[in-house]
């Protein structure tokens, strides 16, 4: 591994900050200098424009005086007064050569492992035991993924916590139902085609009967609410009925883990049963610090700054009138976990947006309570939800929710069709595997291409397309170049060499400066928590290596030694690239399509 490097642009802007304090007064050469790409040069730097009229002066001289501290910088190659007052700057070939060789030497591509001293405690995915997956998992899941693999490339130690929801009463109805049912067989059953648990799959449907006759029938419900009791207090037959029923779950979740291709794993439940016995002790230290108070014999939080209809507080439902603990208290349990047990130093929860209150009274109450301080950062990563393709809720064409393993099948039959009419010579097999993975990377893509926070449209054929910004187009563009490198060695030319004496032309540069951009898009992807940051990179990077193909031919006879090393050498290093940031997505970057 050799050194790595800080992206050019930091470089750029640490050489206009230079200028800035030889030509400035201190309080404004503290400015920023405000860098961006351009597209009349290289970068662009909109310093004189935002500080002109502070400093009462034109801001085409400013831009001026600041250019001529420029000037002498060595591996600028120019530097331009534009416009009302920009700075436009171009560097020199041999700079950016002379980056991608640093970038293609190390195996890290020259991205530092710069949250090395972070501890991430990711909880995300989060499904409910004897429910089988469906649509709204998917985000949480997928985004989650993505940010620990992100953080994780990054330095930092992650900590991935899958929150199944398996305790409470819910689970006292159907094991009451299945113990009266004995008829009502749901074990063993083989995995269907979609590759759900048919075991899991019965048990939906089993705990719906449940909570009809629930709700219809007094006497079940009394017997329902004693077997929770039975649950909480440890009876022999209701745990052993509870245990088999979450193992069963688990075995289902992780089969639609392996199929996602996501890094979640049984070791990485964390349930809620797991924090249950800790929930009396967490209202008893609320309690001592004064932060619960009575309310109409139930046990709450209240909020200066969060209050409902008529300006009324809103209370935080810690522990009810009858003992019981709402969610609440399960979700401090968490946050004291992870910071004293697991040592958290970034708490990151990849949870349904319309959950942003509720986060936002935990986090508060947890600061209260002296859990959550000033070292530690805790999130919500909100998420948006999915639409159908036509832009409403996804829904079944009856109405119900939608399997997440039922839109797995739809992607890969529509992938399995669009691989075969691109390339009808790939054996049975060779079609399904890569119609697999084709269309996962599809599901991924689309999800993680839109910002967490906005809703999405669920669109198969738009999904598979090898056109547009999708994430069969970024495979397709890796297998290219991979093809590429094959017939280069196969004639004797190698993987390619950069030569820093040459002349880059337009599409070269363009696709060097996009090459150069990886550190810096990582590092924002991972401080905002957007890995569609990275995703609309590689979207970028793609078109410019297609755009640079098309206009530089590189394995054409006529092509200069130098110059085909050169283009090879950008070749392998889009290569990759495109190969380390679809791996950061969960995308395979696949060698044929």
């Amino acid at each position: 591994m050799v050194e790595q490097v800080r992206p050019l642009a930091s470089d750029v802007e640490a050489a206009v900050r230079a200028a800035m304090e030889a030509v400035l007064p201190p309080e404004a050469a503290a400015a920023d200098p405000l860098i961006r790409r351009s597209e009349h040069a290289d970068y662009q730097a909109n310093v004189a424009l935002s500080l002109a009229k502070r400093m009462k002066s034109n801001p085409r001289e400013l831009a001026g005086t600041l250019r001529d501290q420029l000037t002498d910088v060595a591996w600028i190659e120019a530097v331009e007064v534009s416009g009302p007052g920009f700075l436009n700057i171009t560097l020199s070939d041999t700079a950016l050569l002379d980056r991608l060789t640093t970038r293609a030497n190390d195996d890290r591509l020259g991205v530092p492992q710069s949250q090395a001293a972070e501890t991430a405690v990711i909880d995300y995915s989060g499904p409910n035991v004897a429910k089988e997956m469906h649509v709204g998992h998917l985000r949480s899941t997928l985004i989650g993924d993505a940010l620990a693999r992100i953080l994780g490339f990054l330095g930092a130690r992650v900590v991935r916590q899958n929150h199944v929801g398996d305790w409470g009463t819910q689970f006292g109805m159907l094991i009451q139902y299945l113990l009266e049912h004995p008829e009502a067989a749901w074990r063993d059953r083989d995995v269907d085609s979609s590759e759900t648990a048919g075991a899991v799959s019965a048990l939906d449907v089993l705990y719906r009967t449940a909570r009809s006759e629930f709700d219809a029938d007094a006497a079940f419900k009394e017997r329902a609410q004693r077997r929770v009791v039975a649950l909480q207090t440890g009876d022999e037959e209701t745990v052993a009925a509870w245990q088999e029923i979450v193992a069963e779950s688990e075995k289902a979740f992780q089969r639609i883990y392996e199929r996602l291709g996501v890094l979640l794993t049984q070791d990485d439940v964390m349930g809620e049963s797991f924090y249950n016995p800790w929930l009396q002790e967490i209202a008893d230290e609320l309690r001592e610090k004064g932060v619960l108070e009575d309310s109409e014999g139930a046990k709450v939080v209240f909020f200066d700054d969060i209050r409902g209809p008529e300006d009324k507080p809103v209370p935080m439902l810690v522990q009810k009138s009858d003992g019981g603990f709402g969610y609440a208290a399960t979700d401090l349990a968490t946050i004291r976990h992870s910071i004293r047990t697991l040592d958290g130093t970034r708490l990151v929860y990849v949870v349904d947006a319309r959950q942003s209150q509720h986060f936002d009274m935990v986090f508060q109450a947890a600061r209260r309570a002296g859990w959550l301080t000033d070292d530690v950062q805790a999130v919500h990563a909100a998420n948006g939800t999915i639409n159908g393709p036509d832009g409403k809720p996804f829904k079944t064409r009856a109405g119900g929710t939608v399997r997440l393993a039922d839109l797995l099948d739809d992607a890969l039959a529509r992938a399995r069709e669009v691989i075969a009419e691109k390339d009808p010579d790939l054996s049975p097999e060779e079609l399904e595997n890569v119609a697999h993975s084709a269309s996962i990377g599809a599901v991924k893509y689309a999800e993680l291409s839109t910002s967490r926070t906005k809703d999405y449209s669920f669109d198969v054929t738009r999904m598979v397309s090898f056109n547009g910004q999708t994430g069969v187009y970024l495979q397709y563009t890796h297998t290219r170049i991979a093809s590429i490198l094959r017939r280069a060695q196969e004639a004797g030319h190698g993987r390619g060499t950069f030569h820093r004496d040459l002349a880059l032309l337009p599409a070269e540069r363009e696709l060097a400066l996009a090459l150069d951009e990886f550190t810096a898009v990582l590092v924002a992807a991972a401080q905002t928590l957007e890995p569609h940051q990275l995703a609309n990179y590689l979207y970028t990077l793609a078109k410019a290596f297609t755009t640079f193909y098309e206009s530089c031919p590189v394995l054409k006879a006529d092509v200069p030694t130098d110059v085909r090393d050169n283009r090879l050498a950008l070749c392998d290093l889009t290569r990759s690239t495109l190969a380390r940031g679809l791996k950061l997505l969960g995308i395979a970057a696949l060698e044929r399509m």
